[in-house]
């Protein structure tokens, strides 16, 4: 595998991010990894590897690169307050910006980088992140999946939900079943949304999981079975419709 820290350029500065794809037989399908909210660290890292390991440029940035070029959370009571300004910090608007800059950088990327279709993954803070992603940019993004996403479908102006009927890809929700952040009543009204649109979509609930599900290092969380199922329903989203 080649991995490598790149900065990508964008309106507010430099997005330091980890790319990684296969030594050989590119260019390969991109797809944007969208971190949660203890930021871009090595267990992103080796998520993306898995990703890329299966043929895939994968792009994870620093979502935080506006306050800070690294973030190292480390438990106590300050360094939680600080991941909280970092993340309430952000919208959906803003992350669709930097992802214009990251398909901007992909441009000079067409040895490794294959043109066209992208996909794109975000988790818990990034769920609806990448849910916003595919309605900015309907033609570029096939298929985005949402991983125990927060803030769906809610009340707010910049819901993501209320560009549904823009998205020309496919949508995917995977939901923790006790899920503090991503109520069982949001995602059920996210349902009953999505089912007036023509969006080609799926919402699938995770038994017996928590909030966090998929982070290997998420202590108490973690849920091997489910994690694995997870990874199962990514492939086969992006392998259908990233396909050349």
């Amino acid at each position: 595998m080649i991995e490598r820290d790149v900065d990508i350029q964008t309106a507010d500065g430099l997005m330091n991010s980890f790319v990684t794809y296969p030594e050989e037989g590119g260019p390969f399908p991109v797809v944007v990894f969208l971190m949660d909210a203890p930021g871009k660290r090595e267990e992103l890292h080796d998520m993306a590897r898995r990703l890329g390991t299966a043929g895939y440029y994968v792009v994870l940035p620093n979502l935080y690169y506006r306050r800070a070029r690294e973030f190292k959370p480390d438990g106590t009571p300050e360094s939680r307050a600080k991941m909280f300004e970092h993340m309430n910090s952000l919208t959906n608007a803003m992350v669709c910006e930097d992802t214009g800059s990251i398909l901007d950088f992909l441009g000079g990327e067409a040895e490794f980088a294959r043109p066209g279709a992208v996909g794109c993954v975000g988790y818990c803070m990034s769920g609806p992140f990448a849910f916003a992603v595919a309605a900015a940019f309907p033609d570029r993004i096939a298929a985005a999946a949402s991983m125990h996403g927060v803030r769906l479908c809610t009340d707010a102006p910049d819901s993501p939900h209320r560009d549904a009927h823009k998205v020309k890809g496919e949508l995917y929700f995977g939901c923790a079943e006790t899920d503090e952040w991503a109520p069982n009543e949001m995602i059920e009204a996210l349902g009953a949304h999505l089912a007036t649109t023509p969006v080609a979509h799926r919402i699938e609930w995770y038994p017996g999981t928590h909030h966090g599900f998929v982070f290997p290092q998420r202590a108490g969380m973690y849920d091997k079975a489910a994690a694995e199922r997870h990874w199962e329903r990514l492939f086969d989203l992006f392998k259908r419709r990233l396909a050349s």
